[in-house]
């Protein structure tokens, strides 16, 4: 009976084991994107600061109005996307977080399964153990006795 209790829990595992690998792919897409978004950033702050280098060079040698207008709005613009980065990397690391819960739910949810199966498959092979030494008791208990003097 216990056996059959396991054999009845195959499928649930199996969908349980399909769900916390659906769970670990998405949360490996997820790693990707913030590996993206952090790449970014990482790529806008350096050109931020070479931009930034420009200004102190063609500063120091005297700029005219219009390429100082240039270089102000192009700041901004570069700020506005450094800015607009930051919330997607937010945005991105929050998606992994909750990818990460669900995978932890999900990878708990198998190995719970999985501790039960095997619960079961003892508890089986114990009763399957006491039976065959049942057997084998009374098997002994009825063969003739020789007994040498």
């Amino acid at each position: 009976m216990a056996q059959s209790r396991a054999a009845r829990l195959t499928p649930v595992v199996e969908m349980a084991e399909d769900a916390e690998r659906k769970a670990a792919q998405r949360l490996g897409h997820f790693q990707g994107q913030v590996s993206l978004a952090e790449t970014k950033l990482a790529e806008l702050d350096r050109f931020r600061a070479d931009y930034q280098q420009q200004w102190i060079t063609e500063g120091s040698k005297g700029v005219s109005g219009l390429w100082l207008m240039n270089y102000q709005r192009f700041l901004n613009q570069l700020e506005t996307a450094v800015a607009q980065q930051k919330q997607s990397l937010a945005w991105h690391q929050n998606n992994l977080s909750n990818a990460r819960g669900t995978w932890q739910q999900a990878y708990a949810r198998v190995e719970g399964l999985r501790k039960l199966v095997q619960r079961y498959i003892d508890e089986a092979r114990q009763i399957e153990d006491k039976r065959e030494q049942k057997l084998l008791d009374e098997l002994s208990q009825r063969l003739p006795r020789h007994d040498h003097f």
